[in-house]
């Protein structure tokens, strides 16, 4: 069991592009929106998703 929430990937970059997605940090409105209710595996499953997200606008 983790002693601390997972936190959250903001950077205070806050803005949606066409595929609303956050250009700071690379969640989706509704994951940006339901983070606070999120159990702490959902919200690792949400960074395994922006870890993807980051490397497709890396290349």
């Amino acid at each position: 069991m983790r002693s601390r929430p997972v936190p959250s990937p903001c950077v205070c970059v806050c803005a949606l592009d066409e595929n609303d997605i956050c250009i700071g940090c690379q969640r989706s409105s509704a994951e940006i929106t339901r983070w606070s209710d999120m159990t702490d595996d959902e919200r690792l499953e949400v960074m395994k998703l922006v870890a993807k997200r980051e490397e497709k606008i890396a290349l």
